[in-house]
């Protein structure tokens, strides 16, 4: 009777772990934000579709000592993201809202990550 109840159990743990699906591991749609090139006009950068939970220092502006950080984000993805003024997710940081939350030049950042 024990082993019927244990089996009986297993499979339904394991019905439970197949319905149930996979959170997602990316978020889904565009980040952007500007930033100074070589010859200091402004530029566009995006990050698409990308991935959650995982810190993003922005490659355009990760040195501190040979760049300006990026400003101005605008937040299309499904996630919140959450700006760091600093590379590595470190320093100040705002959280911008899912689809379409975004800041003004005033925010200044270096790394992103998103829920």
């Amino acid at each position: 009777m024990r082993l019927r109840s244990t089996v009986a159990a297993a499979f339904g743990a394991l019905a439970l772990i197949v319905a149930v699906p996979a959170s997602a591991d990316a978020a889904t749609g565009d980040f952007s934000y500007t930033y100074s090139g070589l010859d200091g006009s402004p530029q566009i950068g995006f990050l698409l579709d990308p991935p959650s939970r995982v810190c993003i220092t922005l490659p355009e502006v990760a040195d501190p000592n040979s760049s300006n950080p990026a400003h101005t984000p605008w937040n299309f993805t499904d996630s919140s993201a959450t700006v760091f003024s600093g590379p590595g997710c470190e320093g100040d940081y705002f959280t911008l809202r899912p689809n379409g939350g975004h800041a003004s030049s005033r925010l200044k950042l270096r790394s992103v990550v998103f829920s």
